[in-house]
């Protein structure tokens, strides 16, 4: 644990593992909108992320009757979950390959939501799919899931500075891959 602090979903897990479906409730809606998101983002699709998510949710119903707290919290156990389970369909997904990729609605839009702010939204999602495994795995645990590069790295299992190094990649691969959405800088008027 950090800085000797208790696992905050600690209570919830043991009530779950008692078979309290009030407990199961209150869990899904906390943590759910994160593995979505996470799932989402690694594997760039809606409908899989949900099946990712179902699982995972599963995983902690089956694991909770034996779940010992210890070092690492359960909210860290839950990500890397779903992370083993985003990379399963990616692994199938290179061993599948399909004759064009499927079309994709935006599952966060609205009416009122400004086209080019969609654009661009899905230039960035689009761009993440395009990058290595792992440093889209650091960019999504960092700066999606907002995980301390600590955590990260723990998830990842990997050093801080590797974690540093994917991230810095990632990063300039990002900005590469974007500049053109970058404002002009120097402007004349």
């Amino acid at each position: 644990m950090r800085d000797g602090q208790t696992d905050p979903d600690e209570a919830l897990v043991e009530r779950i593992g008692r078979g309290d479906s009030a407990a199961v409730q209150a869990l899904v809606a906390r943590k759910l909108p994160r593995m979505l998101a996470l799932a989402r983002r690694m594997l760039g699709d809606a409908v899989e992320a949900e099946d990712v998510a179902q699982d995972v949710f599963m995983r902690v119903w089956k694991q909770a009757p034996s779940w010992r707290p210890g070092a690492a919290r359960f909210d860290t156990w839950m990500h890397r979950v779903a992370l083993n389970l985003c990379y399963d369909r990616l692994r199938r997904r290179r061993e599948d390959p399909v004759a064009e990729p499927p079309d994709r609605p935006d599952p966060d839009a609205a009416p009122d939501r400004n086209l080019q702010a969609a654009e661009v939204g899905a230039r960035v999602d689009a761009a993440l799919q395009t990058l290595p495994e792992r440093q889209r795995e650091a960019i999504v645990l960092c700066h999606y899931q907002e995980l301390s590069n600590i955590e990260a790295a723990q998830l990842m299992k990997v050093s801080v500075e590797a974690l540093e190094s994917l991230l810095a990649r990632g990063r300039r691969s990002l900005r590469t891959g974007l500049s053109d959405l970058a404002p002009a800088r120097h402007a004349k008027g």
